[in-house]
């Protein structure tokens, strides 16, 4: 997994002062996607860490000013703090995961031992939700089949399309 800060702007509310948004590029398997963090979400996610694994120094919460040059001071101890959580973590926990949108794998099972980015989630709900898929290991509609009984549909959907004056009237 590669975890990258490429960028960060600003948001102004009308119900609370502006903030800065951090976009975190997520590198996994081939496949890349972004997430965009707040710096608190980054603070709620460093005191949940530091319960159960060691954490690296995050950059400091207060910023006396926001000017773009002290900005980006953090975005680089962001993006370097995601990275050592990675490198100094041979199995990352369920939260962290969760806070980077990363599906969990079933082959981490310091996952689950971590509890969640949510705590009020429930265990139902962390489970995935999908059916599963039916596979053919072969094309049965390629390879000669594995009877010696003709399939009657494909024979008949190919007769009425390439021998449409042969079908009974």
């Amino acid at each position: 997994m590669e975890v990258y800060i490429p960028s960060f702007r600003y948001e102004e509310s009308d119900l609370e002062r502006g903030y800065t948004v951090f976009k975190i590029e997520v590198l996994m398997n081939g496949r890349k996607h972004f997430v965009e963090k707040r710096y608190s979400e980054f603070h709620a996610l460093h005191k949940k860490l530091k319960k159960c694994i060691k954490t690296p120094e995050i950059p400091s919460k207060h910023v006396r000013n926001w000017v773009p040059k002290v900005l980006e001071q953090r975005r680089q101890g962001l993006e370097t703090y995601l990275q050592a959580v990675i490198l100094e973590n041979e199995e990352l926990p369920k939260l962290f995961l969760d806070f980077l949108n990363v599906r969990h794998l079933p082959s981490l099972p310091k996952a689950e031992s971590c509890g969640s980015f949510d705590e009020t989630e429930s265990e139902e709900s962390s489970k995935l939700s999908h059916q599963p898929v039916l596979l053919f290991l072969r094309d049965p509609y390629v390879l000669p089949a594995a009877s010696d009984f003709p399939n009657v549909v494909i024979e008949g959907v190919l007769h009425g399309v390439f021998y449409p004056h042969l079908q009974p009237r």
